[in-house]
């Protein structure tokens, strides 16, 4: 297949009226949906039914693919630059052009550094078997995603507790009689099954305790509500431990059997009691022990909630680490209401699907960000991509002369830009490969406009959970630019390079019908359905004989010794944030339940409900600087600044900033969001090779910015 015509599985040009089983792509979350066509146009969009927890809902985002769909102000085909990075000055290339230029840049980088000289990230998710087979194609073992700025922190918590990570135990939401959340705002930042799961367990009674620095929808619904202080929701943890052990609340036959380390535990803990932690958190001691109780009155059907995106500050990971060790006390593995083991088909002695990456060679080159060597406690799987960009401008402990960023746009993720950019000008080559103009590709040399998620099929998924499922994103309609497959665009690039083995299929299909080989799945059921259930019945471990923990011990290892062994402690003591002087704020940010950060800010139906952010400050401190609300205020923070209005309101606490993520676009042909708004990465200045050193979260809310009236 040549360059001149865009890929399409059969039947997207259909007359008539149909429907398609699909995967969402408005956000990461990537729900299933139903896509109802008429003469190949997207006429509807809902849930699919066949999920059973998913049903018909869609959120708005979801709801909104449609307007994205027929949006001119996206990449409509390939560009590349011909003036200096970052100036918008471009010219119109063909695909063949587009992919030739790539595939010399590559020849030559590879030549000078090997296959380790090509790094690449995206968003994660179930589909990237398919980028991580194009990085191992050419040798390169650089395969990063987002996940510095999302849920490292968990899941390496998870993991030093466990041996698992945060993907290996799910939440029985539905069933739960009491959740705790620390600022898990699943109501506005929200995966629609769990939202639906959240409200469904509070209107069966279930209580909710929700922790904060600011109200949101979700602390609308909760039982309980703390403001908290920035940044000291380990100290509250600490002192709930604290009152745990003291009382005996916990389950202890549980502990006894499962747990090693409670005499360490119950030993750090002795300071840290509700008193102390009053003066640390502002949360009043009295409140702290009657809350711990009332939870431990209903364990084990509670669950104190990791974290989703804890890439917050430099103790995120021990805020996870002991929200896990609470569940532990609470005893609530593998029982109704609490964390249940998510099960593969190897738990139900099924095969899986056949992975594209076992048809490439394995990269033999250690990792540019030093995860596995230089940082052996952190998981190597997607890396730290924070530390990709000091690696890059210092060539140390190599060079890498290209990079691709597919569907992930680090200029808006990631703290100070600036940074990233100088870090970039060392590269050779820079492709962005998307659906939108993202700040990424604006500084990119080629743009590659990927075909929108109802225009291109994807690799069949396969998904963990109680009962395994695989799920398929299917070609809806036809491009309607001249846009491309993701699987096709590597594919065309590993060709020029000779190096097409692991992704040489002609067709979408014929990869579905690799990767579903000795399955037993009938690719024309899961079409139809979109999802298919590998299990009748969920199955659950045995509490008495093996829950399948992966430590050294087989249990909870309070004491990690892959943290020893890294110098690093596993009951870190609790580091108070500094003082602040008037007019000086944690800058802290987050979503509404419309927008999906960056992705969406310009698309033409959710950017009516939100053209632009505003700063949320506390009413009664606005009051001592000066400052009425809807004022125009200035931002600052080491040397960089914004400008835009303020919101004030009495539900956030007088030491927080807050404003939604996303805002500030520079890039001029994304008319509705262009210079709308502010954006708080830029106003992150030295902040982007700071992190966790525990977890590998980056710590984006400890910047401290100034707010004046403009």
């Amino acid at each position: 297949m040549d360059g001149k015509k865009a890929p399409n599985v059969s039947g997207v040009d259909s007359p008539g009226r149909r429907t398609v089983s699909s995967i969402c792509g408005m956000c990461a979350v990537r729900c299933p949906i139903q896509v109802e066509v008429e003469d190949g146009r997207v006429v509807w969009i809902q849930g699919n039914p066949n999920d059973k927890g998913m049903g018909t809902s869609l959120c708005a985002k979801g709801a909104a693919g449609i307007a994205l769909e027929y949006d001119d102000e996206r990449p409509q085909y390939p560009l590349i630059r011909t003036g200096p990075r970052g100036s918008g000055q471009w010219r119109r290339a063909s695909w063949d052009e587009a992919l030739d230029y790539i595939a010399d840049k590559l020849k030559d980088v590879i030549g000078k550094y090997g296959g380790k000289g090509v790094a690449l990230s995206d968003r994660g998710g179930p589909f990237n078997d398919l980028h991580k087979t194009f990085l191992k194609s050419l040798g390169s073992p650089n395969y990063f995603n987002h996940d510095c700025t999302c849920g490292r922190n968990t899941h390496h918590a998870a993991k030093s507790l466990f041996g698992m990570g945060r993907k290996d135990w799910g939440m029985d939401i539905k069933n739960t009689k009491h959740l705790v959340l620390f600022g898990r705002n699943m109501i506005e930042s929200l995966q629609v099954k769990e939202a639906k799961d959240f409200i469904a367990a509070m209107s069966k009674g279930a209580k909710c305790t929700y922790i904060d620095v600011r109200a949101t929808l979700t602390a609308s619904k909760a039982s309980r509500f703390w403001m908290i202080r920035p940044n000291t929701e380990y100290a509250l943890n600490l002192a709930w431990i604290h009152v745990v052990l003291a009382e005996n609340l916990y389950d202890a036959d549980f502990v006894s059997k499962w747990v090693v380390g409670l005499d360490e535990l119950e030993s750090f803990v002795q300071e840290y009691t509700p008193e102390w932690a009053e003066k640390v958190t502002g949360v009043p001691a009295e409140e702290i022990k009657a809350a711990i109780r009332e939870i431990a009155a209903d364990a084990p059907q509670v669950i104190f909630h990791a974290g989703w995106m804890t890439a917050r500050h430099r103790q995120s990971f021990h805020v996870s680490r002991t929200s896990h060790i609470l569940n532990a006390l609470m005893g609530n593995f593998e029982v109704s209401g609490g964390l249940i083991a998510a099960k593969g088909p190897g738990d139900y002695d099924l095969p899986g699907i056949n992975k594209l990456e076992d048809r490439a060679p394995k990269a033999e080159d250690p990792r540019v960000d030093g995860v596995g060597t230089k940082f052996k406690h952190f998981d190597s799987g997607p890396g730290l991509f924070h530390l990709f960009f000091p690696a890059l401008e210092s060539g140390d402990p190599y060079q890498v002369g290209a990079y691709f960023a597919y569907r992930h746009d680090p200029l808006t993720s990631l703290p100070d830009p600036d940074a990233m950019q100088k870090a970039m000008d060392k590269l050779d080559l820079l492709v962005s490969i998307d659906v939108n103009y993202s700040e990424t590709a604006w500084y990119a040399d080629v743009i590659l406009p990927e075909a929108t998620y109802l225009e291109r099929g994807s690799l069949v998924a396969q998904k963990k959970g109680g009962k395994p499922s695989l799920q398929v994103r299917d070609q809806c309609i036809a491009p309607r630019l001249d846009a491309r497959p993701a699987w096709w665009i590597f594919r065309e690039i590993l060709r020029r390079l000779d190096k097409s083995e692991a992704l040489e299929f002609e067709t979408l299909e014929d990869i579905w019908r690799y990767q579903l080989e000795g399955t037993g799945v009938s690719l024309d059921e899961l079409r139809e359905k979109g999802v298919i259930g590998l299990a009748d019945k969920a199955i659950m471990r045995d509490r008495d004989s093996g829950l399948g923990f992966k430590t050294g011990s087989g249990k909870v290892e309070i004491i990690s010794p892959v943290l020893t062994e890294a110098g690093l402690p596993s009951l870190a003591p609790f580091h108070e944030p500094p003082a602040k002087k008037p007019g000086q704020f944690s800058l802290v940010f987050g979503r509404v339940g419309w927008l999906a950060h960056g992705q969406s800010t310009n698309n033409p139906l959710l950017n009516e409900l939100m053209p632009e952010n505003a700063l949320w400050i506390n009413d009664k401190v606005a009051a001592e600087l000066g400052i009425s609300d809807g004022d125009t205020i200035k931002v600052a923070s080491d040397g960089a600044e914004a400008v835009g209005k303020v919101k004030l309101t009495e539900f956030i606490h007088p030491e927080a900033a807050f404003m939604v993520h996303g805002f500030g676009r520079t890039v001029p042909l994304q008319t509705r969001a262009y210079k709308k708004g502010m954006a708080d990465q830029r106003l992150m200045k030295g902040m982007l090779t700071s992190y966790d050193p525990a977890g590998g979260g980056n710590t984006l809310t400890e910047t401290v910015v100034t707010v004046t009236k403009a």
